[in-house]
């Protein structure tokens, strides 16, 4: 995805527009809100969610979303495995992947935790990359950032939309909130939107219950924050991580204390994770198909590794991507007789039968997991997909449409239903299922443009014409609030 630059007056419009609806898809007709000062006292969980909701529309136009099905349910298992532990939770939480090698993660409005994929690289364990996602999680249940910005404001004349403005930059594009912190009244530090000492504590604190009742090790944390002291702790420039969650020394004795004062208890590392994290490796940080192959390689002769099935299943995605295909299937045709149900295995061998045309086979196999995994966006997708390929739209589509409704997020299943609908010759609903996408990344004119070209395309068909000019209205609306601001 390509990056776009958004001005603090476009990020206001996009918090304006969004704070006039009451879901992504729904729009009112009410006057757009007064944004000063006064905000500060109505600050709900209702607005959280909805600031939440148009931070995610400009993060997916200017960040490097990761959209990776599997790497994606995987985080989601993972990050809902520690909400249910938690406490205090008022909203659903949406967890994310940026391609970014920094150590990173990131919660705001409306339950979204973000991870940037050098998290995965720099943990060693589940647990620890569980440690740093149940601290975000925290911050999201005790409204950490809600009740920084309130007390800012309370104690300046910054308006909501100010703050909140830099704040996205900052959580988006780092080096672009920095320098609007620089200019932005009242904001003249990265401290004053940082969460507190007092916050960091307190997610650290309610983190690692979090942790433990989840069942992971109450030492992730401590081992995971050791280890980023001493890997930075004589370099001049740290990891994105450490300037908005500093570690002084304090904080990593306090975690190890912490951690002792629960039970002792062995904690066998999830396979899944290691997967995950080889996943990241060989598609999504950088190394050259070489490279990737050959780490794994040396893993594999000197018998380095968590789980040998790991180091496998990265060397056979990198003679994948080597177009190796022979040598990859082998190596996953042996792990799926180990592992006839993991997700990693059965992705990766749906791509080999498509690439060998084998859809029937592709086909039977996505089936029968979806017996076992009805709900899987990775079995559902990759089935979509190889509908798509067969040429069976009549499938596809239904089954797209499916995934959209459960999440309206999905960008893959945007991108896919557009493919479908192009296929089956249906330029209305192309353009259509098109614009709602483009929707998604705050992309209104060009929207507005595909939404143009349905209309178009459905003149045989007065309810789609309605339906198309009902959002053709709402996208416009929600471009002049922009423009107004600009």
């Amino acid at each position: 995805m390509s990056k776009l630059t958004f001005s603090k007056s476009v990020i206001a419009g996009t918090l304006a527009f969004i704070l006039s609806t009451s879901t992504p898809f729904s729009f009112a007709n009410n006057d757009l809100p007064d944004l000063g000062t006064a905000a500060v006292n109505t600050f709900s969980l209702e607005k959280e969610t909805e600031y939440g909701d148009a931070y995610m529309r400009v993060i997916r136009a200017s960040a490097p979303m990761l959209n990776d099905p599997v790497l994606n349910q995987y985080l989601t298992e993972l990050g809902n495995k520690l909400v249910a532990h938690a406490t205090g939770v008022k909203t659903p939480f949406y967890f994310f992947l940026l391609r970014n090698d920094e150590i990173n993660a990131f919660a705001f409005f409306g339950g979204h935790v973000g991870v940037h994929s050098g998290l995965f690289l720099n943990a060693d364990t589940e647990s620890e990359l569980a440690s740093v996602i149940g601290h975000e999680i925290t911050h999201v249940t005790q409204r950490h950032l809600a009740r920084s910005i309130e007390a800012q404001a309370k104690s300046s004349t910054a308006t909501i939309v100010g703050m909140l403005g830099a704040i996205l930059l900052t959580v988006a594009a780092p080096q672009a909130g920095m320098a609007a912190l620089a200019t932005t009244q009242a904001l003249a530090t990265q401290a004053r939107i940082n969460y507190t000492r007092l916050h960091e504590k307190e997610a650290d604190r309610i983190g690692m219950q979090i942790l433990v009742d989840a069942g992971f090790d109450p030492d992730g944390a401590a081992n995971f924050f050791n280890k980023l002291a001493a890997r930075y702790r004589f370099t001049t420039k740290p990891p994105q991580m450490l300037l908005t969650h500093p570690l002084p020394e304090s904080r990593i004795s306090e975690a190890r204390i912490r951690a002792q004062q629960y039970p002792l208890r062995h904690v066998p590392d999830n396979i899944n994770f290691q997967l995950a994290k080889a996943r990241i490796q060989v598609r999504f940080s950088g190394y050259s198909e070489a490279a990737a192959l050959s780490i794994f390689e040396k893993q594999l002769k000197e018998n380095r590794h968590t789980f040998k099935s790991a180091a496998e299943y990265g060397k056979a995605l990198a003679l994948f991507r080597m177009e190796e295909f022979d040598e990859s299937e082998v190596i996953i045709d042996k792990l799926l007789a180990k592992y006839p149900n993991n997700l990693f295995f059965i992705d990766t061998k749906t791509d080999l039968l498509t690439h060998k045309k084998e859809h029937s086979e592709a086909i039977a196999l996505l089936l029968k997991q979806k017996q076992l995994k009805p709900t899987s966006t990775v079995v559902n997708t990759n089935l979509a997909n190889v509908y798509i390929e067969n040429g069976q739209m009549d499938l596809a589509i239904p089954l797209l449409e499916e995934l959209i409704f459960f999440d309206k997020q999905n960008q893959i299943a945007y991108l896919l239903l557009t493919e479908a609908y192009k296929k089956s010759g249906n330029k209305a609903m192309e353009h259509f299922v098109k614009a709602e996408s483009l929707a998604l990344a705050a992309d209104y004119k060009t929207a507005i443009d595909q939404l143009n070209f349905a209309y178009k395309a459905s003149t045989d068909n007065p309810l789609q014409l309605a339906r198309i000019e009902a959002r053709i209205r709402q996208f416009r609306q929600a471009d002049k609030a922009i423009e107004n601001l600009n």
